[in-house]
């Protein structure tokens, strides 16, 4: 049974919760408001930086291990959402693994639609790359769309015949932008945060008229997984998404990759971003932080 403080969040979730199609500029603002309201440990140092292009920011918890590195993509169905909305999300879980952790400002739809974030994520792994980091200390992490642009990013990499990474780590993970999910429809009055229309709507911008909604890039769950590294995939039993994270997680063990499902029950969409207010987000942060670690060296 999870935690009075999770369904306490839970009901301030559904009291405010907003039906519909809302416009681009509106939700943008809402999630940087949103992540104005979470602490950021005094002890971490933030340092913006740009990464062939790029625009990205170091997260450095003191604690940090030489050459551990995550490479974080924030979520917001690839059209909201930044580097401030989820920098205490990110400070967190760099503490938690012990390592610094470089945050993606990758190009957003509709203005930029699929493949620009793909192709920033590429970019971004190059400069890292030429910075001396080594793929054996490396980790892909993401929530949500950053999720799946997290696991796309090492389809790609492989696909090019670059360097993987030592593992990827995603909550809630995006990867069947069709929403073919069976959640899509017997989680809608469970899950507070995502609603089968407005997921539907981001989709639409980041493929724009006429995409191919199965595309391996943009959803993972279509792509052929050999030779991925390791995965570890953290989903809630109350989310819409939640197939979106069983069926990626089955598509990749049958192509041999070495996945650690972990489906917590009643949990929400993303409920680590939530770490401040509700303990399973802490519990969550910590076996992330593990899993880095072990994967890492």
């Amino acid at each position: 049974m999870a935690s009075p403080e999770f369904y306490r969040l839970v009901e301030r979730m559904r009291a405010r919760a907003s039906p519909g199609v809302r416009p681009i500029a509106v939700l943008r603002e809402e999630m940087e408001e949103v992540g104005k309201k979470f602490r950021l440990p005094a002890d971490v140092v933030f340092a913006p930086v740009e990464a062939n292009g790029v625009p990205c920011e170091w997260t450095t918890p003191p604690n940090a291990e030489a050459g551990r590195t995550i490479l974080y993509f924030h979520g917001g169905g690839y059209g909201v959402g930044s580097i401030a909305s989820h920098r205490h999300l990110v400070a967190k879980l760099a503490a938690a693994a012990g390592a610094r952790a470089l945050s993606v400002e990758y190009r957003l739809a509709p203005e930029h639609p699929f493949p620009a974030a793909v192709e920033d994520a590429v970019a971004v792994t190059r400069w890292l790359y030429d910075q001396g980091v080594k793929p054996e200390k490396l980790v892909f992490s993401g929530d949500s769309a950053g999720g799946g642009l997290a696991i796309a990013a090492v389809l790609a990499l492989r696909d090019a015949g670059l360097a993987l990474p030592a593992a990827t780590v995603t909550m809630s993970p995006l990867t069947d932008l069709a929403k073919e999910g069976e959640s899509m429809r017997t989680k809608v009055d469970l899950d507070p945060m995502v609603r089968p229309e407005s997921s539907a709507a981001f989709a639409q911008r980041y493929m724009g008229d006429g995409g191919d909604y199965k595309t391996p890039l943009a959803s993972p769950l279509y792509a052929d997984h050999r030779g991925m590294p390791p995965m570890l995939i953290l989903a809630g039993t109350w989310e819409v998404l939640l197939d979106d994270s069983t069926r990626i997680a089955a598509r990749a063990r049958a192509d041999g990759v070495d996945v650690d499902l972990r489906v917590w029950d009643e949990m929400i969409h993303i409920w680590p971003y939530f770490a401040d207010f509700i303990p399973e987000g802490r519990e969550a942060l910590v076996q992330m932080g593990d899993y880095i670690r072990t994967r890492t060296g």
